[in-house]
């Protein structure tokens, strides 16, 4: 476990060196930075690992996202669909890798598109491949994520053109029992975790922090294959034109996780830690 504890952090040192790099301009610094007023949103979420052979999953997960209108805070209007699958090989009970790729609608979230010439909604398109390191304790579980994301986004312009960025996500998690020594079923937990969001690319000038995520949940695992959970996060990030800008967001979020197992009967063996 401890040596890929290092692989995971040694990978991350990485990524910021060669983001750090990648982020260098000429032009005059801006003097301070300023806060947009936060936003709220509203998600919906599901989360299926479809186990599929010993050591395959099918990763299933569809997101709903809603943000506040001008006269309704969180889901006033509809912001992001997505559908996120992969393919996820366990290697152990600690580590586990996953490639695969998202659909992302995004919803223009002005009402005058004939006047501003924009469209409705516009696709975007990712790869993504994860690294997830799973560290168990006596009493709670620990979880270490990384995922890159590579995008390919547009704007709402009518005939824009696509656009090219790298995303580098890095998760610390905790998963905390609340009335029974050990996570299994029927147990309530509590679910703090942050996650540092960087991006690079082209049009990426001086904004390559695109967030910081902090999040905390209350679940119940009802069985070993269904459990829910809700929660709430604030997160803030640069704007991509002008990283001197700040956006900031307060988010409540609904999970549904799922874990079928379709193998055959006689090709089932006891159950391992997959995490969530």
């Amino acid at each position: 476990m401890s040596r890929n504890f290092q692989i995971a952090i040694l990978s991350l040192f990485f990524l910021l060196c060669h983001i750090e790099k990648s982020f260098s301009q000429d032009e005059e610094k801006p003097t301070k930075a300023s806060y947009k007023d936060p936003t709220t949103l509203l998600w919906l979420n599901t989360y299926g690992n479809v186990r599929i052979s010993n050591r395959l999953f099918w990763i299933a997960q569809t997101h709903l996202r809603f943000q506040e209108s001008e006269n309704i805070p969180f889901a006033g209007q509809i912001a992001q669909v997505y559908n996120r699958h992969a393919i996820s090989y366990l290697f152990s009970k600690q580590l586990n890798v996953s490639l695969g790729g998202v659909l992302r609608i995004n919803f223009n979230p002005n009402d005058n598109l004939d006047d501003l010439n924009e469209k409705r909604s516009v696709a975007e398109w990712r790869i993504w491949h994860q690294y997830q390191f799973a560290m168990p304790f006596d009493r709670f579980m620990v979880y270490h994520r990384l995922r890159l994301e590579h995008r390919w986004t547009r704007t709402y312009e009518n005939n824009s053109d696509y656009f090219f960025r790298n995303r580098y996500r890095y998760m610390l998690k905790f998963k905390i029992p609340l009335n029974k020594p050990k996570l299994g079923p029927r147990t309530f937990y509590v679910s703090p975790e942050a996650e540092l969001i960087m991006q690079s690319g082209e049009r990426v000038v001086n904004s390559p922090m695109e967030d910081l995520r902090l999040h905390s949940s209350v679940g119940y695992i009802i069985n070993s294959r269904v459990t829910v959970a809700a929660g709430l996060m604030y997160s803030q990030g640069q704007d991509l034109n002008d990283g001197s800008i700040y956006g900031q967001k307060w988010t409540s979020r609904f999970h549904i996780y799922f874990s079928p197992d379709i193998r055959r009967v006689k090709n089932k063996i006891p159950e391992i830690h997959t995490t969530d």
